[in-house]
């Protein structure tokens, strides 16, 4: 058993020797490490089942990765994976067992909790899922006025609404032709009424997604779509065009949804690990069940690869450690996630949301104070537009931003020379950033410039290198190998938050601004301030909006 009593992990002899082996390698250039070692990439890379990991362009050797791994051994990461594993309550601040890889469990698997086995429960719901979805993508499922669906509009937000989403995204070229399938999460009322614009009531299903069916955004959004439905359809219409994926049968009902076809899911699932329970539903109507299976298929093989492999060839543990091995010991810290893939470019929104709320802690799991940095700012974009945005800074900045580059070898749609076009400005990217430009290549660049002009030209043409970055090469996006990628994150994630000692799985930092949020809107529209309940700049903004509202 993990002894929590003992003194925290920055004050163990292995954080002093990372930080000895920092200060000692911090001058150390890629380039160099490439020039003297042909094999570089062979002795740091990995192959998974059409996913390669490369993590050659790091800052790091091979003393980095044994000093890292001695980290994780000082945590006792083998043995935080089998307690996640085997179901025991890691969630000590909700009381939960955390069990999102059983709902990517095959049918035959067994894992009890609460002397109960949870993987037949897993399977009756997504048998209760298919059987609605095959409904609905035959055309068996009819609206109001005996037409098929042709628009779903998914009503989440957080984890009930980017995961879902990346991967619809991500499988679109799986997709039913014939079925459109929408996401709306903002409360701002423009996202639903521009989605709502396009539809036709009698040929829309939604799924209406809130585990508790309280979420405030997701039941104004519904409430929205109620009225807007009901404009032409009536109220007894409502259980052919509304589902939910929700535990709270009373409200369910009360909406007027059929809880028939309510699908629900368990306390075990955490919001942002959600998308491969119900909360999936929408990906289900989208690109089938059998699809859906092989995304679950894919989440269950790098689990496995997870759960087995050892530390040094683990890819999960590897992209955590090195992740560590910056944010905790070079101080940067952002880390930035660019697909270069269109239908991928959503993935770091949702890799931001898992990584951030996750590991955005200040105090570890049992309440104590951590006095080192905890989960960087993740952010990020497509490639190869964000080429021509952010990328100046990455090349020619002044802080160390690590970078993750993933990359499908293969795409879907046949134009083989844009695709050529893009696999090559994202291995450029990685390589510009690791090499950057001497000053002797831009002297190269320049013959003919002297003087005061090349005095000034040069600095500018100037490219420090030395950028670390991981590239994710999948063979293609399939559902497979999305489920590899997405559960491949998921257990950095874990990893990072074990050795920093946090619980990666409650939020309460999201809830502050909710229960504020829920005393100021009554307050909009009072007659009188309550002055005592507000900061000055608080009531100041109240007032204002009193005044020019309406």
């Amino acid at each position: 058993m993990f002894d929590d009593s003992k003194a925290g992990i920055n004050h163990s002899p292995v954080w002093a020797r990372l930080h000895q082996h920092q200060r000692a390698t911090r001058f150390m250039q890629m380039r160099e490490l490439f020039q003297a070692d042909p094999q570089r990439f062979e002795r740091f890379s990995l192959q998974l089942d059409g996913v390669l990991l490369d993590y050659s362009k790091n800052r790091i050797t091979e003393r980095t990765l044994e000093l890292l791994i001695d980290l994780a051994q000082e945590a006792e990461l083998p043995l935080w994976m089998e307690r996640m594993r085997s179901g025991e309550r890691i969630n000590v601040s909700e009381k939960r067992a955390v069990l999102h890889t059983a709902l990517r469990l095959p049918a035959g698997a067994a894992l009890p909790l609460d002397g109960t086995d949870i993987v037949p429960e897993v399977h009756a719901v997504l048998q209760r899922m298919r059987l609605f979805t095959d409904k609905v993508r035959s055309g068996q499922w009819l609206g109001y006025a005996g037409q098929p669906i042709r628009d779903v509009v998914n009503l989440g937000i957080g984890g009930s609404d980017l995961g879902p989403l990346v991967v619809q995204e991500a499988l679109s070229a799986y997709a039913h032709p014939d079925l459109r399938v929408h996401f709306v999460s903002n409360v701002d009322g423009q996202h639903i009424a521009r989605t709502l614009e396009r539809l036709d009531p009698a040929t829309t299903l939604f799924v209406i997604a809130s585990k508790s069916f309280t979420t405030p955004e997701t039941l104004l959004n519904a409430a929205a779509a109620k009225a807007w439905f009901l404009r032409t359809g009536s109220p007894a219409d409502i259980a052919r065009h509304f589902v939910a994926v929700s535990t709270n049968t009373q409200a369910v009902a009360a909406f007027g949804i059929d809880t028939e076809h309510m699908f629900g899911f368990w306390d075990w699932v955490g919001g942002r690990y959600s998308v491969w329970s119900a909360i999936g539903l929408p990906v289900m109507l989208a690109v089938g069940y059998d699809h859906f299976r092989q995304f679950l298929d894919g989440g269950h093989a790098m689990d496995t690869h997870f759960f087995s492999a050892p530390l040094a060839q683990n890819m999960p543990v590897l992209l955590a450690l090195i992740g560590i091995w910056y944010n905790t010991f070079y101080q940067a810290h952002t880390h930035a996630i660019m697909p270069y893939d269109h239908g991928l470019r959503r993935l770091p929104a949702h890799i931001q949301q898992l990584d951030m709320e996750s590991n955005g802690k200040r105090v570890g799991r049992f309440g104590e104070p951590l006095d080192f940095d905890t989960g960087p700012v993740i952010w990020g974009e497509e490639g190869a537009n964000s080429q021509h945005a952010f990328f100046q800074l990455l090349h020619q900045g002044t802080r160390l931003v690590p970078c993750d580059f993933i990359v499908p070898m293969n795409g879907h749609y046949g134009l083989e020379q844009q695709h050529r076009v893009l696999v090559a400005n994202c291995f450029a990217q990685a390589e510009a950033l690791m090499r950057g430009k001497s000053e002797a290549e831009v002297m190269a660049e320049l013959p003919a410039l002297s003087g005061e002009e090349l005095d000034m030209l040069l600095p500018q043409k100037l490219f420090p290198g030395n950028q670390p970055s991981n590239t994710i090469a999948l063979d293609k996006v399939t559902p497979y190998t999305l489920g590899m990628l997405m559960a491949l994150y998921e257990h950095k994630v874990f990893v990072q938050g074990v050795i920093w000692g946090i619980n990666s799985f409650d939020q309460w930092g999201v809830e502050y601004g909710k229960q504020l949020a829920r005393r100021i809107l009554p307050e909009l529209d009072a007659a009188a301030d309550a002055p005592a309940a507000h900061d000055s700049s608080t009531l100041g903004l109240i007032r204002h909006f009193r005044k020019t509202h309406g």
